[in-house]
């Protein structure tokens, strides 16, 4: 038993929840530990005994339990769904009322909802946060997206606030201490209460989604210039490094820019050549395309991310078909310089469709749930310590304070202004890609999301008369006011005759 209370408690000793842990004590909060392995535990504690909060090792559940400062705070950081459920379960009999109990895995939003609604009528109080940065981000500084009980967060916030990622309040480039572990003076903090219930993990997986996309991209810049320019990973390395410095500056160029760098210690090639092509995935960007297809929300490029590397996954399809498949012949003779300009251009403006599709999936979602969001803290939050942390949320977070009720952000002065002066690079990569046969499904779909998305009218017009025609599904017409539907005896198309529905 611990003799004195700790401030928190962490159940789940994976790396993730080691690191977590250790950010907490090193801001000076005593916590309590648990795993259901006990040596690991023991291991964990015996290893780090000079934290400045003092991390204190529970053998049992009701030891840990006990041990904690009332209302108890209670962190789960182990496989989410059934795993997550039966931690649940097996802590609820021990809480007295009002504990919170914080789930910070990758949690399905709904069964967030799910939980806090069960947790709240036993009396206790249950926070969904998505946790973003991986292993580094929960040791030295995450992006924290709670969800929940308004009232539980205010009593997480100040450890909360303590251990996330700070950024600068006026350029939102991210802050670091004087040494790893050191709390950072000063700096915007990369947490905020997102909304209730299942909100925090709801943007959790929609900032997943915006992070497939994010990676697809790259990879589609790296394939079009070593497919149309024949550069090998250093060179390229040294153009990622050098965006890095500008407006696409972010943790993936960043560390592509590494990638690309590194050599294999076996073979000494690059190590990116020797690492296969088959990409995996833990099913938050499939959560965000499924959802913006039952909300009805465009979210192709994030969509196309998920495919793409469903794709990659079937390598032995790929390289029989390679066999047998041709593509086109054509080699880009222009010049290089100019190409990987446009390549930097493409890569900017679908990013920002993609980010635009992922921000329009949040504000349907929150008339689908009632939740109030604040998108430019969301944006300031991703800022730092998340995974798609990058220079220009900055711009975004500027665009929803200027106008919160903003529709999409392709409406935003600078997002516009950037886009309207890019375009033509960006068509010049998608159509060189295309007449070439490098894929680039992300490029392109944004592409079409942005054509379509600026068209006052779309050919979805003849589909809603195929739509009568087979199904007598109805269609609008332009010359009557919205809201009133028609069919045709189409049959009889020479003798039309209205009829409203």
């Amino acid at each position: 038993m611990a003799k004195t209370p700790s401030d928190i408690g962490l159940i789940g000793l994976a790396v993730m929840g080691q690191n977590l842990a250790l950010n907490i004590a090193d801001h000076g909060f005593r916590i309590s530990v648990y795993n259901r392995t006990t040596e690991k535990t023991e291991k964990f504690v015996a290893e780090n005994p000079a934290t400045p909060g003092g991390l204190h090792g529970a053998e049992t559940l009701g030891e840990f339990v006990q041990s904690l400062s009332r209302p108890r705070k209670i962190v789960i950081l182990v496989q989410a769904g059934k795993g997550t459920d039966a931690v649940i379960d097996s802590l609820v009999p021990l809480l007295d009322k009002n504990d919170i109990v914080i789930d910070g895995g990758n949690a399905l939003w709904t069964d967030t909802i799910r939980r806090e609604q069960a947790l709240r009528a036993k009396g206790l109080r249950f926070i969904g946060s998505g946790v973003s940065g991986g292993e580094e981000g929960a040791r030295f500084g995450p992006a924290l997206m709670p969800g929940g009980d308004p009232a539980a967060y205010k009593e997480l916030e100040p450890i909360w606030n303590a251990i996330a990622a700070k950024v600068d309040a006026k350029t939102g480039r991210p802050l670091t201490g004087a040494a790893p572990g050191q709390p950072i003076q000063g700096g915007v903090p990369c947490a905020a209460y997102i909304g209730e219930n299942g909100a925090g993990h709801y943007v959790k997986m929609v900032h997943n989604g915006i992070e497939y996309g994010d990676m697809q991209m790259i990879c589609e810049a790296y394939a079009v210039m070593k497919g149309l320019l024949g550069m090998k990973a250093p060179e390229m390395g040294e153009i990622f490094a050098a965006w890095n410095r500008g407006m696409l500056g972010s943790f993936l160029i960043e560390i592509t820019a590494d990638i690309l760098k590194q050599k294999d210690p076996v073979t000494r090639k690059p190590i990116v050549d020797v690492i296969l092509d088959t990409a995996g995935q833990k099913g938050t960007g499939k959560w965000t395309s499924v959802n913006a297809l039952d909300m009805g929300v465009p979210a192709p490029t994030i969509a196309e991310s998920v495919f793409a590397r469903c794709l990659s996954a079937i390598k032995e399809e790929r390289v029989a078909a390679a066999k047998m498949l041709k593509g086109p012949s054509r080699k880009y003779k222009g010049s290089r310089k100019a190409l990987v300009a446009a390549i930097h251009d493409a890569l900017y403006c679908s990013k920002i469709c993609s980010y635009a599709q992922g921000f329009q999936l949040m504000r349907e979602a929150q008339k689908e749930y009632k939740w109030k969001l604040n998108f430019g803290e969301i944006a300031q939050m991703w800022r730092g310590g998340c995974i798609i942390r990058a220079v220009f949320l900055q711009k975004i977070t500027e665009a929803y304070a200027g106008k919160p009720d903003l529709a999409n952000l392709l409406l935003d002065p600078y997002f516009n202004k950037t886009v309207r002066q890019a375009q033509e690079n960006w068509r010049k990569v998608v159509a060189l890609a295309v007449e070439c046969g490098v894929p680039v499904p992300t490029f392109s779909s944004a592409l079409s999301y942005y054509d379509g998305y600026r068209s006052a009218r779309l050919p979805a017009n003849l589909l809603q008369a195929q739509r009568d025609y087979f199904g007598a599904h109805t269609y609008e017409r332009t010359d009557r006011p919205r809201g009133e539907f028609f069919h045709i005896d189409w049959p009889e198309a020479g003798r039309p005759q209205l009829a409203i529905k």
